[in-house]
């Protein structure tokens, strides 16, 4: 008897030491983030977005060094010509023989980044080749077109002032100018790598990588399509082209077009293609440019607007708010109306109270907070004041850096436009202006075009480089600016003529404080009605909640809630009634497992996630975690992503192991973090703080993905401790039969 108790106490002492492991386990690894918050974002630009850009604009290099080719650098035009009737100029064979030269090494290097992208190749070897080709295209062109100051201008048997430069020749300009700007970009993402600030591989998406391999595909019909209607039309190469990049991006000036019933007919199936396939380029470039690592540098912009915060409230003596709550005994933390936190630029939430406590300037319990619970709850209303107002910051940064491109494009091509037309039109900043506006907006009324050989091979470069941030711009002032005129309009309906669900002084004052920026009526600056807006999905939710575990309850039968009740209050596993219990409920084991399941979690569920109540315990708590597995995945597959209220949060914070309600594992926020090491102790608990750099708001993984992963881990741990459990069961029980067998022997 004594060896039985022995082992016993023994499993009950391995068990409580695998249970004291496990939570410290817990603590030690669920609130652990990724460190993007923690990085600089100069890294990530280096690691994905240069490489991103060096991928399309690559191509588009090559494409010009193919037209730079295909046609001789020098034309003879006579006095009263158009460039349209010059007539070309051999080039000498060193010219032609150096630049199939730069293009074949050219057309290397972008196979090798190609290669590189789809992890055909590795970073180590590819980079150098792409980076030495494209520096040496560059550097040979740069040199070429050099050459025309002087070398190619002698020997003519016709006055120099008669001769002038050919599509060519300018081609071959912007394709130097690209290939150099794309060999700088990854020879810094190379040093980037190289120097141990993120791995030696690119940082990209499966849609980021496949961006190359889609613009060399539109740039190759956009030359098969220029080949084929050059010989159809009787047009020059490079006058098809131009056609041809006027034609997909919907422009239609009407320079040139097809004058043939071939040429026509062709024109149908070539347009339809192009215009789509040129449209999901451009589709994926405005993507890339809105999604590509948003929450990476929204979670640098955070971080940044975290610790000013923290600064801010701890010179001011303010940040009591965020000292945890050991003893709740204590007096409630309490702030004055008129103290100096009070004004401070995030304000904490105040108690929904009734109109007359909130206009109170003298109720000094306003924003009393008696409980760590509350305290915490303060803290994640903070913390979302600041992601909010980051968010904000970066849509309209965006919009600021995007409609900076935009101007730019736009203001210096008007005056290269300007200049390359001056010649033959002699048009005028504005008409160059004009005419960029027209072809910007696709309007492509073709009262003026582009005649010069310059302008014509300009605008094939613009158009390509400049064409696509107009739809980047809209889609940026689709969150800002027509945001804002959509709400306007909403609220100016509510006050006049179309009633909404608010009422009409709240509609008023909220328009009124946002036109002040919150001076006037500050506290319905973020909606109509606050105390509604908060309090009425809150009271909803808990109707429905109590609506709902009515119902199950008077749907149970007499027989499940007594059944319920006698395993909850646990007399099936004590007495000999127990083991008549036992006894009678052995066939109908399974049966019973699957009423608790039904009866127990299912009312859990039905409490909308009452993070006050107890868990259940063993096969309910494993249902119980696959059923919010199901639910946060559910969220995943959304389009816009999911945000969690703080009793959400608690909920899910509580099925892992963390309790809101206690401050053990709770910390003061710090206005700086540190990566973590891994150099610290295995039982050291990682305190934490919602507005801490440890916040699992905090870093570039969604809600939905950081959840879900704990949750997964947490399941695996919980059928990991039950599988022990099990085993050291069986084994004591094989023990205790053994030990019956030897007490019967003797």
């Amino acid at each position: 008897m004594c060896d039985r108790d022995f082992e016993e106490n023994g499993v009950a002492a391995i068990d409580e030491e695998k249970g004291d492991q496990s939570d410290a386990y817990l603590r030690r690894t669920k609130i652990e983030n990724d460190n993007a918050h923690l990085e600089p974002s100069r890294w990530w630009f280096l690691a994905s977005v240069f490489p991103m850009i060096a991928g399309t604009i690559g191509p588009v290099a090559s494409a010009f060094s193919i037209c730079a080719l295909v046609s001789p650098w020098r034309q003879h035009l006579l006095p009263g010509q158009q460039p349209d009737q010059a007539h070309y100029i051999p080039d000498p064979a060193w010219l032609t023989a150096i630049n199939a030269v730069q293009l074949g090494i050219a057309v290397t290097s972008n196979l090798f980044l190609l290669f590189n992208m789809a992890r055909r190749v590795r970073f180590s070897i590819a980079q150098p080749i792409t980076i030495v080709g494209w520096y040496f295209s560059s550097i040979c062109l740069i040199c070429l077109t050099s050459t025309g100051a002087k070398p190619l201008t002698e020997g003519l048997d016709f006055p120099k002032d008669e001769m002038i430069w050919s599509q060519s020749f300018y081609y071959g300009i912007w394709s130097a100018i690209l290939y150099f700007i794309v060999a700088s970009l990854m020879s810094i993402t190379f040093w980037g790598a190289c120097a141990g600030h993120y791995p030696k591989d690119f940082i990209l998406s499966l849609s980021q990588r496949t961006l190359m391999l889609q613009t060399i595909l539109v740039l190759l019909y956009l030359h098969v399509g220029a080949t084929v209607f050059a010989a159809i039309e009787g047009w020059g190469y490079l006058d098809a082209v131009y056609w041809a990049d006027v034609t997909l991006f919907t422009i239609g000036f009407g320079d040139f077009e097809p004058s043939t019933n071939l040429g026509r007919a062709l024109t149908i199936p070539y347009a339809i293609v192009g215009i789509i396939s040129l449209g999901l380029v451009i589709e994926a470039v405005r993507g890339l440019t809105l999604d590509g690592g948003k929450r990476r540098v929204l979670a640098r912009m955070e971080e940044k607007k975290r610790r000013r915060f923290v600064r801010k409230i701890s010179k001011r003596g303010g940040d009591e708010i965020l000292e945890p709550i050991q003893d709740e005994s204590l007096e409630p933390i309490q702030e004055e109306p008129d103290s100096p936190r009070s004004q401070a630029e995030f304000d904490f939430p105040r108690a929904q109270t009734d109109k007359t406590d909130r206009t109170d300037k003298t109720d000094k319990t306003d924003r009393s907070i008696s409980s760590e619970f509350e305290r915490r709850k303060a803290e994640f209303a903070l913390m979302r004041k600041i992601q909010a107002k980051t968010a904000t910051r970066r849509k309209w940064m965006a919009l600021g850096v995007s409609g900076l491109v935009w101007l730019v494009f736009w203001m210096v091509g008007a005056v290269i436009f300007q200049q390359a037309e001056k010649p033959y039109q002699d048009w005028t900043y504005f008409q160059a202006f004009y005419f960029c506006f027209i072809a910007y907006t696709t309007i492509g009324y073709g009262d003026l075009t582009p005649v010069s050989n310059a302008g014509r091979s300009f605008f094939v470069f613009w158009s390509l480089m400049a064409l696509p941030t107009i739809t980047v711009l809209i889609s940026h002032a689709g969150s800002t600016v027509i945001k804002i005129v959509r709400d306007s309009t909403i609220r100016l309906g509510n006050v006049t003529i179309l009633p909404g669900e608010d009422a009409f002084s709240s509609s008023f004052k909220h328009m009124v404080s946002r036109m002040t920026l919150g001076r006037a009526y500050k506290t319905y600056y973020d909606s109509a009605n606050p105390t509604m807006m908060l309090d009425a999905p809150k009271n909803n939710i808990q109707r429905i909640a109590e609506f709902m575990e009515q119902l199950e309850e008077d749907d149970l039968s007499d027989i499940e809630r007594e059944r319920d009740n006698a395993n909850d209050s646990g007399e099936d596993f004590g007495g000999d009634n127990g083991k008549e219990t036992r006894k009678r409920g052995r066939p109908n084991r399974l049966d019973s497992t699957a009423s608790n399941f039904t009866t127990k979690v299912r009312r859990s569920l039905s409490r909308i996630r009452n993070h006050e109540r107890k868990l259940p315990t063993g096969p309910d708590f494993h249902f119980l975690l696959i059923s919010e597995i199901q639910a946060v995945a559910k969220h995943r597959k959304e389009n816009k992503e999911y945000n969690y209220s703080f009793d959400e949060w608690a909920w899910y914070l509580k099925l892992i192991g963390e309790d809101e309600h206690s401050a053990m594992t709770h910390g003061k926020a710090k206005i700086k973090g540190k990566k973590p090491t891994g150099d610290s102790g295995r039982d050291e608990i990682v305190k934490w703080s919602w507005v801490g750099h440890r916040s699992p708001l905090m870093g570039s993984q969604s809600e939905s993905d950081w959840i879900l992963e704990k949750l997964v881990d947490r399941l695996q741990q919980s059928l990991s401790a039950e599988s022990q459990r099990q085993k050291a069961e069986n084994k004591v029980q094989r023990r205790k039969r053994r030990g019956t067998f030897d007490d019967y022997a003797m």
